[in-house]
């Protein structure tokens, strides 16, 4: 049994007002692309609101900006459906929709099985990623880091994760 899954948090500036006819491209494919990740293989969870809408998060980026998060079973599970399904295309058109961040914009990192991380964790993740490049508490596909021995999430209790548990 895994004892770790993988977080990922990536961040968009948008161009325009989410509403707006210059991003109605980007929302019209927001459905198909969310539920393609929902039945993607290695799927565990990703942040939405109550109603089930993946934009309107509470998060503690600017207001123009769009958050995503998710975990997913393993490194190859998330870069299959980054990279090899669907997805990409709509990422080749990012440009199209969102502004450039010139800091780092996804970041990804090891979480105890179970845990469901909050955007507040993520954004500390995105800054430790800025502040230290890729390290093994906050990565990117680029330069991945191997998941932790499973001995070290014993004795973190997942529903109340904390900053005492491997991988925070």
């Amino acid at each position: 049994m895994n004892r770790w899954q993988l977080a990922q948090l990536n961040v968009a500036r948008l161009d325009a007002p989410i509403d707006s006819p210059q991003l109605a491209g980007f929302v019209e494919q927001l459905d198909a692309v969310n539920a393609l990740a929902d039945a993607a293989p290695g799927f565990v969870w990703r942040l939405m609101s109550e109603a089930g809408d993946a934009i309107a998060v509470e998060h503690p980026f600017d207001s123009d900006m769009i958050v995503n998060m998710s975990v997913w079973e393993n490194v190859d599970a998330l870069h299959a459906y980054v990279y090899r399904t669907a997805h990409s295309k709509v990422m080749a058109r990012r440009k199209e929709w969102f502004d450039r961040i010139p800091a780092a914009y996804t970041v990804l990192w090891w979480v105890p099985e179970g845990h469901r991380p909050t955007a507040d964790e993520g954004k500390r993740k995105l800054a430790l990623l800025d502040a230290n490049g890729p390290t093994s508490e906050a990565f990117t596909f680029k330069r991945v880091f191997a998941m932790p021995a499973s001995s070290e999430a014993e004795g973190c209790q997942v529903s109340s994760f904390d900053d005492t548990c491997p991988a925070q």
